[in-house]
């Protein structure tokens, strides 16, 4: 295992229409640490929530250019993993409020 402390690996949950969507599927999706794998998302995951994780799909997200009236930006890019649960596990964080 790399240096990357257990619990800064997750960042925050990613709320979209999409990831709400894959809610249903028993998927999750979350900001991780660029440098994280696979292996340490998915014990962070099974720590910090005490749930059985099966599958974690992980992707780089490039940041795009905005526009700040005439100045042109760019977005940070970021590291994003899309975990999968035993059908029996749920995340509660993510349940409506």
């Amino acid at each position: 295992m790399s240096s990357i402390h257990k619990f800064s690996i997750l960042k925050r949950p990613v709320i979209t229409e999409k990831a709400t969507m894959l809610q249903q599927d028993k998927r999750y999706v979350f900001e991780v640490d660029p440098s994280a794998t696979k292996l340490e998302i998915k014990d962070a995951v099974e720590s910090a929530f005490g749930v059985s994780v099966v599958h974690v799909n992980t992707m780089h997200v490039r940041g795009k250019s905005k526009r700040f009236g005439p100045k042109v930006s760019q977005l940070k890019s970021w590291k994003k993993a899309i975990v999968t649960l035993e059908q029996s596990d749920s995340i509660t964080l993510f349940e409506g409020v």
